[in-house]
């Protein structure tokens, strides 16, 4: 079984937080960018600021809902205590401050 990753994706046009989950980050991105998801194509463009890899669906799956129910606050917590995870700092830094 391939790897899962669950994501965090930001739009600084927008200033949201989109959570999901994929086996194949670089092209659920692009579909993302490419307005080809439905639930964010309104709010393009998307950077992606944190991943992490998970061995199962089940764990991902876990852990996006997690995710999905955090408040925006404890969502920008969660990031600042997961940095090491951090793909995109300098979007994260703009945002606590």
């Amino acid at each position: 079984m391939n790897a899962l990753y669950v994501y965090v994706l930001y739009s600084p046009t927008h200033d949201i937080f989109y959570k999901g989950q994929t086996s194949d980050l670089d092209e659920r991105l692009k579909r993302h960018n490419q307005g080809l998801e439905k639930s964010t194509k309104k709010y393009l463009p998307w950077l992606l600021i944190w991943k992490t890899r998970k061995d199962s669906r089940s764990e991902a799956m876990v852990l996006e809902k997690k995710l999905k129910n955090l408040s925006r606050q404890r969502l920008i917590n969660f990031l600042k205590k997961n940095r090491k995870e951090l793909v995109d700092e300098s979007s994260y830094l703009k945002l606590i401050h």
